[in-house]
């Protein structure tokens, strides 16, 4: 972290137009020392001045604090996780143990949890119990948030340590993704829509790395096949979707070809991050491809690369926080950022290799 020895001007890029606070700030920060990320604690820091200065209203500062306080406790119970695998799992409060789509959601969560996987659910009813049952509860995760009805904890996950209760929607949302390698949703009401149609716009757009999005129905069910006839006519012919953004998600009535489709997907993808101020797309692989391999991608994918090519290589120098990571081969590209259909594509081409 960078300190002030003496009083003067600030170095800080975030600071507070007070000197003297921004000296108060650094040798507070100087007692949690060594933890080696003051330099972001210090941004939350001048943050919270910044409020106190800007005189903001008791409500808004009351929103920050809780969304703060449930992420802060959120991060703290996933990390005891952070090397197991997840996969979160969407759909119906209301659907009935009788039904297909419980069913099929049951045997979905106990195929992912004996792969490894463990299974993350709003914790409710419904498909939600569905998921965490099948998955079993050392194997569950259950993201709860407070609602005046049908919310309640489902017997697998309550009083687990690993039932986290929300109260805003947004910040629940957060961990859906953060924390999942693939989601997974099944048939249910506005609710299921939502997150859906969010999680394929973050993906669509690049605010999410790639990832699976199993779109699950019963054995028969007919809830996607509808979905994507609206999809199709409503959204691709009009010109408001891509053909190339069909690539981002999967349609099947079938629990193995779902969880087939997680397993294809990490075959030798392990994951991504942008370097060089977000120039280049780094993909780290669980195997290295053949020089073959990499020229034929380079002629299939052209379009999306800005320039240069497609090269093999080791880890940059931004990878270095990361040293479980850091002798994974990478695949580089100086990737548009714009067609991220195609960057599922390429994902699967690599998968394929």
């Amino acid at each position: 972290m960078e300190k002030q020895s003496k009083p003067g001007r600030s170095t800080h890029s975030y600071d507070v137009r007070d000197e003297d606070l921004s000296s108060q700030i650094d040798r507070i920060l100087e007692e949690l020392e060594p933890y080696p990320n003051l330099d972001l604690i210090r941004d939350i820091f001048v943050t919270g001045v910044k409020l106190a200065k800007e005189d903001c209203d008791r409500g808004d500062l009351k929103v920050l604090r809780s969304a703060i306080k449930e992420l802060r406790y959120a991060f703290k119970v996933f990390s005891r996780y952070r090397d197991v695998p997840k996969v979160s799992v969407f759909g119906s409060a209301r659907s009935l143990p009788s039904d297909s789509d419980f069913q099929a959601a049951v045997e979905f969560g106990r195929k992912m949890a004996e792969a490894g996987y463990m299974v993350i659910t709003g914790a409710g009813g419904g498909i939600m119990a569905a998921g965490n049952l099948g998955a079993g509860r050392e194997m569950s995760f259950g993201l709860n948030v407070s609602l005046p009805f049908e919310q309640s904890a489902n017997e697998t996950i309550e009083g687990d340590r690993k039932l986290i209760e929300f109260r805003y929607f947004f910040t629940r949302k957060l961990f859906f993704v953060k924390e999942s390698q693939a989601l997974v949703f099944l048939p249910g009401g506005f609710g299921t829509q939502d997150e859906s149609f969010e999680s394929l716009t973050l993906t669509q757009t690049g605010r999410d790395v790639p990832e699976p999005l199993v779109l699950l129905d019963a054995p028969g069910g007919t809830y996607w096949k509808e979905w994507y006839r609206f999809v199709e006519s409503q959204l691709l012919k009009k010109g408001y979707i891509s053909e190339e953004d069909r690539s981002l998600f999967l349609i099947t009535d079938d629990v193995d070809e779902a969880c087939d489709e997680i397993h294809r997907f990490y075959r030798r993808y392990h994951s991504s991050r942008y370097v060089e101020r977000g120039a280049r797309l780094v993909i780290r692989l669980k195997q290295s491809l053949s020089e073959e391999t990499i020229e034929s991608l380079n002629t299939e994918f052209q379009d999306i690369i800005v320039s240069g090519a497609i090269e093999q290589g080791e880890a940059f120098p931004e990878e270095g926080n990361d040293t479980r990571i850091t002798d994974l081969p990478r695949l580089s590209l100086l990737f548009n950022r714009r067609n991220f259909g195609r960057l599922r594509e390429l994902v699967n081409r690599i998968n394929e290799a």
